[in-house]
């Protein structure tokens, strides 16, 4: 049953691998692993590590020449917003990504599956297992027929600067210093979780996370223009 999924899989992307194994890696959850006693790493949190760095690449070679009189500011916002948890979770369903995952029992009842953490990895693995089995060149094609034609339909929301539509409310209405403090993380260095807090006039406003420090500012950025303009309403 399994073996058919992914051949399924396969055959809808049109990606052959050379090695199934590797594909199978890509969607198993370390839960997965662990109830079943598999050893090595057969889990599929070092190819994430891989496709984080793959899909950076990638997706600053295609902005760069995309867009030829883009800033480098704006091309980095840009790709941020692309390679961000909302982006990666959107492509791994469009692909039905989620119907392959390999997850332990416990994961599958509390909703693992569609948790968007566990779908954006899942997202970031696959472009790493693509990448050891057919190399850039096969990654690039596949960006280009299945992520990059969707972008304009990423949510506005994720496209926006939340932190400089921030900093020019606050100035707007005088409303003090802001600041971000990263008040926690968890997780290997390699798959960190942020929490940031937003502090305008020294006072405690929105909350945000991401994995890195300045998506969790974003998120916490939002979360306070969100409560700001509730109140200035």
């Amino acid at each position: 049953m399994l073996s058919d999924s992914f051949q399924k899989l396969m055959q809808q992307l049109e990606l052959p691998f050379q090695d199934v194994a590797l594909l199978k890696q890509a969607f198993t959850h370390a839960s997965y692993r662990n109830e079943n006693k598999l050893g090595g790493l057969a889990d599929n949190e070092r190819l994430e590590f891989l496709g984080d760095a793959v899909l950076e690449l990638v997706v600053s070679e295609y902005l760069y020449l995309a867009y030829p009189d883009m800033p480098e500011g704006d091309l980095t916002r840009l790709r941020a917003s692309i390679v961000c948890e909302p982006s990666l979770v959107g492509f791994a369903k469009r692909l039905q990504f989620d119907h392959c995952i390999l997850l332990g029992k416990g994961e599958e009842l509390s909703g693992g599956r569609q948790r968007p953490a566990l779908l954006a990895d899942v997202f970031e693995a696959f472009v790493g297992a693509l990448f050891l089995d057919q190399g850039i060149a096969v990654v690039k094609q596949f960006m280009q027929v299945y992520v990059f034609p969707h972008l304009a339909e990423i949510d506005s929301s994720v496209l926006s600067d939340y932190k400089t539509l921030l900093q020019e409310y606050v100035q707007k209405h005088s409303m003090g210093d802001l600041q971000y403090r990263i008040v926690s993380e968890k997780g290997p260095a390699h798959h960190r979780e942020f929490v940031a807090k937003v502090f305008i006039d020294h006072k405690a406003y929105g909350i945000g996370m991401g994995r890195s420090k300045k998506e969790a500012e974003q998120h916490a950025a939002e979360d306070t223009l969100k409560q700001l303009q509730v109140h200035m309403e």
